[in-house]
């Protein structure tokens, strides 16, 4: 019987304005997907960490390193519709689980990889640089497989706000390597931060297998779940109206204004640690590694407590989003400029923590867009909203590695990141929607 779906004979009928999942799979499901994204996060983020210290023991020039770093955003940008496309059609924790397995894998096993590439002078960089593909190809299927698995499992008031809280984790997983791995990269060394992340994301992948998956076996279902159940499969299972999204302006606001924000958060992500490292040799690596990531948290709270408080009053939900995006580009356009401008210590750190808890706002506002736009393909268009935002990143990453090797300018490099964010911002005051495309 345990093998089996067990159905409670309640009445009524499950509409959109109910929950597949009870009151405790939503618990299980948010801790377990909270602490997924967030160890996703640790391992992408350990390699900007260490960049430094592993580009120095390598010989790595700055165009090395931006190369390294921005291979990863290449895979990242080949799997995301996929991700999206298979999570709507087969379901997104039996696509996360396999990624997950992958990505950590490859974490763990970064640092024989890097010293087996150095053997092979001339294929140093290139075989690095593949294996970071194939890791970013590994994770690129996180957030739509995310997006899906709520939206099919979630009533419609609760999804943007379920998914915007998931997106914390990203804050959570950059903490625990900006603590974690400097501690062990202080005491240790590089390779050690390595096994230890990666060694962590693989057991979270167990926990996902062995408790998150195994307790839908034994899922007690409304009689009228099937139905949607049912309804809920023949519609992802149709074929995704894509001539009818392109042909529509909201959508292509929503994938421009995310690849903008997208730009601006890839390159300080990976490229944080060594703005400090060179600019100020005398700062701590945990503080830098830390504080900037410890206002996203509390951003992407407040920002989805604004929403639900601006929404209840009713104001039109493209208002809000609007409104929320608009708090993200403010803030980080004025402290990139103050940034560009700086040679103080504090002021810097100061400045990057406001850009970065300004990411927490458009974790609220176009991130959660296409919940808006696609609810029934949500997984799909959140995918190929992504794979556009990964183009900013591995070409802003190494873009940002080029000009620092040519002229040395950081203020270049903040400058065209605040650029970028303000096309973004006019693009979405002007062509933004929540309103449902299909």
């Amino acid at each position: 019987m345990d093998e089996k779906l067990k159905y409670s004979l309640l009445r009524g009928e499950l509409v959109d304005t109910q929950s597949i999942w009870s009151r405790h799979e939503k618990r299980v499901w948010f801790i377990t997907l909270l602490t997924g994204t967030c160890m996703l996060y640790s391992t992408r983020t350990t390699m900007p960490l260490l960049v430094p210290a592993v580009a120095a023991a390598q010989k790595w020039s700055k165009t090395d390193s931006g190369t390294v770093l921005s291979s990863f955003f290449w895979g990242y940008t080949l799997t995301q519709v996929m991700g999206g496309y298979f999570s709507d059609r087969f379901g997104g924790q039996r696509v996360i689980l396999f990624a997950a397995l992958g990505w950590s894998i490859i974490t763990f096993l970064m640092p024989t990889i890097i010293w087996s590439a150095a053997s092979v002078k001339s294929y140093t960089i290139p075989i690095i640089v593949t294996i970071r593909i194939l890791n970013g190809a590994l994770q690129g299927v996180h957030f739509p497989s995310m997006i899906s698995l709520t939206s099919q499992n979630l009533c419609q008031s609760e999804r943007s706000s379920f998914f915007g809280l998931l997106t914390s984790g990203s804050a959570m997983g950059t903490l625990l390597t900006g603590i974690l791995g400097s501690f062990v990269l202080d005491y240790f060394g590089w390779s050690y931060v390595f096994r230890v992340i990666g060694l962590m994301g693989f057991a979270w992948a167990l926990v996902l297998r062995y408790y998150a998956m195994a307790g839908e076996r034994n899922r007690i279902i409304n009689i009228s779940t099937p139905a949607r159940l049912c309804s809920n499969k023949a519609l992802t299972e149709a074929s995704v109206p894509w001539l009818r999204f392109f042909s529509r302006l909201p959508f292509w606001a929503c994938v421009l204004t995310h690849a903008c924000e997208m730009n601006c958060f890839f390159v300080l992500l990976s490229w944080l640690p060594t703005y400090f490292h060179d600019g100020f040799p005398q700062a701590k690596g945990w503080v830098v590694n830390m504080i900037p990531w410890l206002a996203l948290p509390p951003c992407t709270f407040f920002a989805k407590y604004l929403t639900t408080r601006l929404i209840a009053r009713e104001w039109s939900t493209t208002t809000v989003r609007k409104l929320i995006q608009s708090c993200c580009f403010a803030s980080q356009n004025v402290a990139l400029f103050v940034m560009s401008r700086t040679t103080d210590f504090h002021t810097a750190l100061i400045c990057m923590t406001i850009i970065i808890g300004g990411t927490g706002f458009h974790n609220n506002a176009v991130t959660v867009n296409p919940q808006d736009l696609a609810p029934l393909h949500s997984g799909s268009v959140f995918g190929l909203m992504n794979t556009v935002g990964a183009i900013p990143g591995f070409l802003g990453v190494y873009l940002a590695g080029h000009i620092l090797e040519l002229t040395q300018s950081w203020p270049m490099v903040f400058s065209a990141a605040a650029g970028i964010n303000l096309i973004g911002w006019l693009i979405f005051l002007v062509f933004g929607s929540a309103e449902a495309i299909v």
